[in-house]
C-alpha cells in the first residue's frame, strides 16, 4: 500500500503542477480545457494516494479492507489495459513502458490481495 501511495502521489502531483509539461512531451496541444482534465486526473490520483496512505496498515481483502482492494484492483487493471493498448499500437516512449509496467505489477498484486487466499495484513 505504501508503494502504490508513493507512485500514485508521484503521477497526482506531477499531473497537478506539470499539466502542460506532460501535453508537451505527449506532442499534444495544451489548451485550457485539456490541461483542466490532466489537473482533473492529478486530484485523483492524489487522492487515491492518500486513501492507500491511510489504509496501508489495514488488514486488506477483508469485510472493511475490500472496497479499498476493489477500487485499486479496478484502476490498475483498466489502465494496465489502457496503457497496453497504447503500447501495442506503437506508440511506444519509454515512459509509456514503464508506466504499464507498473500498472501491469499493481494490478496483479492487487489481483491477488482481491482474489487470493484470503485477508492479508498490509
Amino acid at each position: 500500500m505504501t508503494l502504490s501511495a508513493a507512485a500514485l502521489a508521484a503521477l497526482g502531483l506531477a499531473a497537478s503542477f506539470l499539466p502542460q509539461e506532460i501535453l508537451n512531451r505527449a506532442a499534444m496541444p495544451a489548451d485550457r480545457f485539456t490541461v483542466a482534465l490532466i489537473q482533473l486526473a492529478g486530484a485523483l490520483y492524489v487522492a487515491f494516494a492518500m486513501l492507500n496512505w491511510s489504509a496501508k496498515g489495514a488488514l486488506l481483502g477483508g469485510i472493511y479492507g475490500r472496497p479499498i482492494v476493489l477500487a485499486n484492483f479496478t484502476h490498475f487493471a483498466v489502465g494496465a489495459i489502457a496503457l497496453v493498448k497504447i503500447v501495442v499500437a506503437g506508440q511506444l516512449h519509454l515512459e509509456v513502458a514503464l508506466l504499464t509496467a507498473v500498472y501491469a505489477l499493481f494490478a496483479a498484486w492487487f489481483g491477488f490481495v482481491l482474489f487470493g487466499p484470503g485477508p492479508r495484513q498490509a
